[in-house]
C-alpha cells in the first residue's frame, strides 16, 4: 500500500494525457464519475488538492469538489452547475443501474 506521500507525488508527476478526457467530461457535463478518471477513493481522500491542481495544468480552471455513494462509487463535479444532493441521488441511480445489470 502506497502511504499518502507516495500518492500525492504520483498524482503530482501524472501526465496531463492521463486526464485530458476527464477535463473534457466536466467541461461539457460539469460531472465525471471516478470509473472514467485515473484516481480511486483513496486519492479522493488523501490527495485532492492535488488533484485539483493536476485538472488546472490539464485546462480545467473551475471549481471542483467529489462526493461519494457509500463507499460504492464517486464522482468529481463543478458545484456551479451542480448541488451535492443532485450528485448523490445520481450516483445512487448509477450503483442502483449497475447493481441491476450484474443480476441479469
Amino acid at each position: 500500500m502506497l502511504d499518502v506521500l507516495q500518492l500525492k507525488h504520483r498524482v503530482n508527476r501524472m501526465p496531463l494525457e492521463r486526464v485530458r478526457d476527464m477535463v473534457d467530461e466536466l467541461l461539457l457535463e460539469g460531472i465525471v464519475t471516478e470509473s472514467r478518471t485515473p484516481f480511486n477513493r483513496q486519492h479522493f481522500n488523501t490527495c485532492f488538492a492535488e488533484i485539483e491542481a493536476l485538472l488546472q495544468r490539464a485546462g480545467y480552471h473551475r471549481q471542483l469538489d467529489v462526493v461519494g455513494y457509500q463507499g460504492l462509487a464517486y464522482a468529481l463535479f463543478d458545484p456551479a452547475r451542480w448541488e451535492a444532493v443532485e450528485v448523490l441521488h445520481w450516483l445512487r441511480d448509477f450503483v442502483e443501474l449497475k447493481q441491476q445489470q450484474s443480476c441479469h
